[in-house]
């Protein structure tokens, strides 16, 4: 009766996802550029890593990290950073260089657009456009105005047919 070893777990560079890590294994640049105007929010309020990780729920460590671009910032995450910070989500992405810009984890990977993507932005209901015109339909709050706005564009709509 032989004993086998148990099988050994590979090192962690190996069980980790290199997704949206640079070849070398460090942080992405967009991921460093997002954490720097973290920091460079909070400092502007004057405001500790320690109060920004009790307002988030974290530590000060969790903060230093994401400010680092050690660890990237999940949607939910920057969406309670911006509310924290008083800034719109898309400041974290301002004056963001072109070459920064040029490695995000898809264009690392060599990745193109999937065409699923462009099949989406293509779709006329995912465009702002529609998602706009609809906000602006239920605002209508006259519902025999609302039904003869509908009838008007379905009428316009019909016209290219």
């Amino acid at each position: 009766m032989s004993i086998s070893k148990p099988p050994t777990k590979p090192p962690p560079s190996a069980r980790r996802s290199s997704r949206g890590r640079t070849g070398s294994g460090g942080p992405n640049p967009v991921d460093i550029h997002v954490g720097n105007r973290v920091r460079q929010r909070r400092m502007s309020l004057g405001m500790s890593q320690e109060r920004l990780g009790a307002a988030l729920g974290l530590t000060f460590q969790q903060v230093q990290k994401y400010e680092r671009g050690a660890n990237r910032i999940g949607a939910s995450r920057l969406f309670d950073l911006s509310r924290v910070l008083d800034v719109s989500v898309s400041f974290f992405y301002e004056d963001m260089s072109d070459e920064t810009r040029a490695q995000t984890p898809s264009q690392l990977l060599g990745r193109r657009q999937s065409e699923a993507a462009l099949d989406m932005a293509q779709d006329p209901e995912t465009r702002r456009e529609t998602l706009e015109l609809v906000h602006a339909y239920y605002r209508i709050t006259d519902v025999a105005i609302r039904k003869r706005v509908f009838e008007l564009a379905k009428t316009l709509g019909a016209v290219g047919d």
